[in-house]
């Protein structure tokens, strides 16, 4: 089994397991057609693992916090679903050019106050991008969260997560 293989079966161990804000229960996976649809919209090919996990895992509702977002339709929760998100972010940033959307940079995981977990489709790793708006800036406002979207699961797998709180007395 490769390491992709083994990761895999331990986010969907894990998806089984946990449930997300909103997400009342783990959505069926995508069938090949919807990821070829999405594909189309967006004009770029998704990163092999982040199409294994829409393919076998399920349409969004599993992963940190409030859950890897649906491809094409909204989840229960009403966040948009990534697709619609991430065309909706092109358009805002073509009327605000001082806060552009990069293009092939497509939000998987919303964090809530507007900040959005992001594959880098368009580099060779696939790396997770943490946008936060919240920023002065648009400078200011785009993080690297994680080299490839691997090291993101195992991140959110092992409660390493900068997102996750301590207790450590301290």
């Amino acid at each position: 089994m490769t390491e992709i293989e083994q990761l895999l079966a331990r986010v969907s161990t894990e998806a089984r397991n946990t449930r997300p804000w909103g997400w009342p229960s783990l959505p069926a996976p995508v069938e090949p057609a919807e990821v070829t649809r999405a594909e189309a919209v967006l004009g770029f090919p998704l990163p092999a693992l982040l199409t294994s996990l829409y393919l076998r895992i399920g349409d969004g509702g599993f992963g940190p916090e409030y859950g890897l977002l649906p491809l094409l339709d909204s989840p229960p929760s009403g966040e948009p679903a990534a697709v619609p998100q991430y065309l909706a972010s092109r358009r805002s940033g073509r009327k605000d050019p001082d806060w552009p959307w990069p293009e092939g940079v497509l939000p998987i995981s919303h964090w809530g106050c507007g900040m959005y977990a992001c594959v880098d489709c368009q580099s060779p790793d696939g790396a997770v991008l943490l946008f936060d708006p919240n920023a002065d800036h648009a400078d200011h406002a785009w993080y690297v969260d994680a080299p490839d979207l691997a090291t993101w699961l195992n991140a959110w797998l092992e409660r390493t997560g900068w997102y996750e709180e301590t207790n450590d007395g301290g």
